[in-house]
């Protein structure tokens, strides 16, 4: 489905080439001060224009629709709005019967018997992530001020000096390559107590949140996978007063699947875009064999480059949930 959330409940709808796309939320509370001019610095940071990232440019100017009323949250569904100016449809033409591979092309077909819009994607381009990072400037305003992320890209290609990821990326650019990354999201200021165990998890809603944003692979919490090679005496934050504060924070901020006060730390693995220049053989439905394919269009060498406040938002989404519900 395409809604998400408990009470602060999210909808994102569009294609990649359609004439729109957005998100709108239920449940935000009444009397928040929101204007659309709080949503540009987040916008821009998933803007293309950086090298590396897809020569197309759209405006994303945010149009708020409903649930504003004098600068404020009515309490009614916000919903907001951004147009798609431009696009290049006939690029996409040959992957109806040429899908590109690992890309969503063939399963979309056959899960909706080819009538999904296959343009640029449809509803599984990185375009639909524009409603996320709406929603999650709306997320943030609920968690308050008090509560702040530092969101950082902290691996591409395999490479952790930041000062050589735009070589890596150059490197791949040349080849008519790709590569991935991984996303690193610290929150500080969220309060002890949050998240609904087993099942709404203040990991498990964030996980969820960020498995449904594309290309996201791998998701992990503090230590994360690096837990499965420690001794517990190594893993164990030790409590070290009666307000719960611990000596580490293997943990990242959650015991039990509930936030223990400490700074959450969430990482995601974002994949290398499917989309490559690179020739590659693969079955072509139409003649019935494998055959060379070139994929035209505007692709992104590295999108971990603009998935970091998507992945900000998605933990942004997951808190603002839980902390209405607390």
């Amino acid at each position: 489905m395409n809604s998400w959330g408990q009470i602060f409940r999210v909808s994102i709808w569009g294609e990649s080439h359609g004439e729109q796309v957005g998100v709108s939320i239920d449940g935000v509370p009444a009397g928040i001060a929101l204007s659309e001019e709080d949503f540009l610095a987040d916008l821009d940071r998933r803007r293309a224009g950086a090298a590396g990232t897809t020569p197309r440019k759209e405006s994303d100017q945010p149009h708020i629709v409903s649930g504003l009323y004098n600068g404020y949250t009515t309490g009614s569904p916000l919903t907001i709005e951004f147009l798609n100016e431009n696009t290049r449809s006939g690029d996409y033409r040959n992957l109806v019967v040429h899908p590109r591979p690992s890309h969503a092309d063939l399963v979309a077909n056959q899960k909706w018997n080819g009538y999904n819009d296959p343009r640029g994607g449809g509803h599984f381009s990185g375009r639909i992530t524009l409603g996320m990072v709406a929603a999650g400037v709306v997320a943030k305003k609920i968690l308050g001020e008090k509560v702040s992320f530092a969101t950082t890209i902290t691996e591409i290609g395999g490479e952790c000096d930041k000062e050589k990821f735009a070589a890596v990326i150059e490197s791949a650019r040349q080849a008519q390559d790709s590569v991935g990354g991984v996303v690193e999201c610290r929150v500080s200021g969220i309060p002890a107590g949050l998240g609904e165990p087993f099942f709404d998890s203040a990991e498990s809603l964030m996980a969820h949140l960020l498995f449904s944003v594309p290309a996201v692979k791998g998701v992990e919490f503090g230590c994360g996978f690096e837990a499965a090679r420690m001794l517990g005496s190594e893993h164990n934050d030790l409590i070290t007063d009666s307000v719960g504060t611990t000596a580490t924070n293997n943990a990242g901020g959650i015991v039990g699947g509930i936030t223990n006060g400490n700074e959450i730390v969430v990482r995601a693995a974002v994949k290398p875009t499917a989309s490559i220049s690179r020739e590659q053989n693969t079955f072509n439905f139409e003649s019935g064999q494998v055959e060379p394919l070139v994929i035209k269009g505007r692709h992104d060498v590295c999108i971990t480059l603009r998935a970091a406040v998507v992945v900000e938002a998605a933990a942004a989404i997951a808190l603002a949930d839980l902390t209405l519900r607390a």
